[in-house]
């Protein structure tokens, strides 16, 4: 799994990875906390493992404190789309709180991948054309 196409396989699954971790703790810690309670927590204690994985499986970049610091950008839109998709569906809609969590998250995801991306990968800048094009009008 190398380009484009495999970075995003591997990202997916560590996206199955991470819900899963993200699902097993919000389980645990709804039985000592609240649902939102235990869904903050369980997203930040996720995101920490997420942002590893991300680095050495997906990115194959070396983590770093400046990376480690900015990584939590790639899942600002994730988090404001899935804790408010929860508050609807357990409030408004009445879905499980259980179930709740996992259907508020597919929305989010490809947006995760490419803020996560530029946070991890950074800018590229275009390669240089092998022939300057003065040189291919003479």
């Amino acid at each position: 799994m190398t380009g484009k196409l495999g970075r995003v396989a591997r990202f997916a699954l560590v996206g199955v990875v991470n819900t899963g971790v993200y699902y097993a703790l919000y389980l645990l810690l709804r039985l000592l906390l609240p649902y939102l309670a235990a869904h903050v927590t369980a997203f930040v204690l996720a995101m920490v493992g997420s942002y590893f994985l991300n680095c050495h499986f997906t990115f194959r970049t070396t983590p770093s404190l400046r990376t480690f610091l900015l990584f939590p950008l790639s899942n600002v839109t994730n988090f404001v789309v899935t804790t408010t998709g929860l508050y609807a569906l357990v409030t408004w809609l009445r879905v499980d709180q259980g179930v709740a969590p996992l259907l508020a998250a597919v929305v989010a995801i490809p947006f995760t991948f490419i803020v996560a991306q530029l946070v991890l990968l950074g800018r590229r800048k275009p390669t240089a054309p092998l022939i300057k094009e003065e040189e291919r009008t003479s």
